[in-house]
């Protein structure tokens, strides 16, 4: 008999666990199957100015970098690569901002009534268009920005796409009410956290990738349910008439109001405008003079801040890496986007065992590398610098520093005369520096443009590595190479930095948007992508309730009011029988709580 009913519970047993496996495999397959079932997006049709449309554009005058001395009233717009002048906008005052701001609380108590259906179809409405317009999207990027079309299909367009497929496809699932424990003293009830949006996201971000730096917070506050206002870089202002005219088409095509993604342009003003203005988070991207400044400005409301600062990367080459299979990602990793990038290698830490050989390798594909105005020459390597001869100067002292105190330089290095091709435009060539000493200014400073640095490791030692890439005040990404992957683990595991990656260029973390972005140190602090990212746009709310309607929590009566004198031993007793750690004592709990809760006299010590 006993037999029985232990196969019978056993059975039971595996039943239940055989259902809740069934109900997972069940979860995966609908989230897996589910974009091929849902609604298909709309086609999106976005007319294009003629200088959006060409690549190569006649008959317009040239930009005048002297004409940014001072000026904070009106915002100019040129290509960075033929200096071709494309017209100016007024800065916006105070007062515009507040307005737009408001419009956008407006929209968002609409929108934050949306399905993630909806918000999925928005997602996927956007991503039809951009993969069918890629080229269109980029061309915009690389006349805003001066970049090659590669690096803006790749380093633009290709991530943005992966953050509209993670968001369409797993999104939901981390904003969705998570149900938690309840804990041992709260058995009758059931707990879990909603997420709630938070209303209006204010962006100050930056010119080095116009379209990224648009579609990267936009669609993670439209999905979380967020309208979102944009303050776009002073340095790159004419792609947002055509990023928005796209915003705007997605939009209509699912029925949501406009006013959820609006652009604010201007200068420092601008920027605290919108701090100020009574958005529920800002989310800022630049440099640490500036953010400090920022998170300052937005300490007056208590207004929260995600703070991402740029960084100097470190790039550990061991000496039993492969060292020709490296050179390319190196070179990849500096010269994309001519380096200005967030996350980007600009310390290039290599053993001197293979130190020779690493900046042979990487000195002849730079030699080879061709620099110009990429649109109509696919052949072109290396793009325009955006911000013009200020940058090229901060460049130029790094490098004149760096050879004044011993460093080596290989390639580049120089501003181009005027007179020159690369001097009618704004480039500077790509550039390669070695055995830097770590007393030189771009040990510390931040290159932000096309300077590969590269420093010896002496005694190929791997604690001498760490230390040297350690000894920064930044601290967003780092990777580490070596012949042995449980060597490069170790190694990348002691830097210190917000992301890492072993054996593959640090930015590889990106391309995987599941994983959320950011540093520490002068690199910032908390999270846009990932989960975490999205968790960061909303409140989250503890919610706690009945678990069965009608059986409810009361107060004991020894914790009633006014006291019986044995409230404090009915306590004890609760503590003892819940969290003692021997079953004797969880019993002697018990036993005081039955005593103490039947009413023992009140000179009862």
């Amino acid at each position: 008999m006993e037999g029985k009913i232990s196969c019978t519970m056993l059975s039971l047993v595996g039943c239940v666990a055989l259902g809740l496996l069934g109900l997972k495999v069940l979860a995966i397959l609908s989230r897996v199957l589910e974009p091929f079932f849902a609604a298909a997006p709309k086609k999106i049709v976005v007319e294009l100015k003629d200088e959006e449309k060409n690549e190569k554009l006649e008959g317009y005058s040239k930009f005048d970098y002297q004409k940014l001395i001072g000026e904070k009233d009106t915002v100019y717009m040129w290509d960075p690569s033929t200096m071709d002048y494309f017209g100016s906008m007024k800065a916006m005052k105070a007062d515009e901002v507040n307005d737009i701001v408001k419009r956008a609380r407006v929209a968002q108590q609409e929108w934050k009534k949306s399905s993630f259906a909806t918000r999925k179809l928005l997602m996927r409405t956007m991503l039809r268009y951009i993969t069918e317009n890629q080229v269109n999207c980029a061309r915009v990027a690389v006349r805003d920005s001066g970049k090659t079309l590669l690096d803006a299909l790749i380093g633009e367009v290709l991530v943005t796409c992966e953050k509209l497929t993670w968001l369409a496809n797993s999104g939901e699932q981390y904003l969705t009410r998570e149900y938690r424990d309840t804990g041992r003293m709260m058995m009758m009830k059931k707990v879990y956290v909603d997420f709630v949006p938070l209303g209006v996201i204010g962006a100050i971000v930056p010119w080095n990738y116009p379209f990224h730096n648009v579609f990267n917070p936009v669609s993670a506050a439209l999905f979380s349910g967020n309208a979102i206002v944009i303050k776009v870089s002073e340095f790159a202002s004419w792609s947002i008439r055509y990023y928005k005219a796209v915003i705007d088409a997605c939009l209509d095509a699912v029925g949501a109001p406009r006013d959820l993604v609006q652009f604010v342009v201007g200068y420092a003003d601008t920027g605290s405008a919108l701090v100020t203005s009574g958005v529920d988070k800002v989310i800022f991207v630049g440099s640490p003079m500036v953010g400090a400044i920022v998170a300052k400005t937005a300490s007056d409301n208590l207004t929260p801040v995600v703070l991402e600062l740029g960084g100097k990367d470190p790039f550990v080459v061991c000496d039993d890496a492969d060292v020709k299979s490296i050179v390319q990602t190196a070179c990849r990793g500096v010269w994309q986007n001519m380096g200005q990038n967030c996350a980007g290698p600009e310390r290039f830490f290599v053993y001197e065992k293979v130190f020779d050989e690493f900046c042979d390798g990487v000195t002849k594909v730079v030699k080879n590398m061709k620099t110009g105005s990429s649109l109509g020459d696919p052949e072109v390597d290396c793009g325009a610098i955006c911000m013009g001869p200020k940058q090229m100067m901060h460049y130029q002292k790094l490098v004149d520093d760096a050879v004044a105190k011993g460093a080596k330089l290989l390639a580049g290095g120089f501003m181009p005369p005027k007179e020159s091709p690369l001097g009618k435009g704004s480039f500077y060539p790509p550039t390669v520096l070695a055995d830097i000493p770590e007393s030189a200014l771009i040990a510390q400073e931040e290159i932000f443009g096309p300077i590969m640095a590269i420093f010896k490791v002496k005694g190929n030692s791997d604690a001498e590595a760490v230390r040297m890439a350690n000894n920064c005040e930044f601290a967003l990404s780092s990777c580490a190479f070596s012949g042995d992957a449980t060597r490069a683990r170790n190694i990348a595991s002691q830097l210190v930095a917000g992301m890492s990656a072993v054996n593959d260029l640090e930015g590889c973390t990106y391309m995987s948007q599941s994983l959320p972005f950011g540093g520490c140190k002068k690199s910032g602090y908390d999270r846009f992508a990932g989960p975490e990212g999205l968790r960061g746009l909303c409140m989250i709310r503890s919610v706690c309730e009945d678990l069965i309607p009608f059986v409810r929590n009361s107060i004991p009566p020894p914790m009633q009011y006014p006291s019986s004198g044995v409230g404090h031993l009915f306590a004890q007793g609760l503590i003892t029988m819940f969290y003692s750690t021997t079953l004797a004592d969880n019993l002697k709990g018990l036993m005081m709580v039955i005593r103490y809760s039947m009413g023992a006299p009140k000179n009862n010590k």
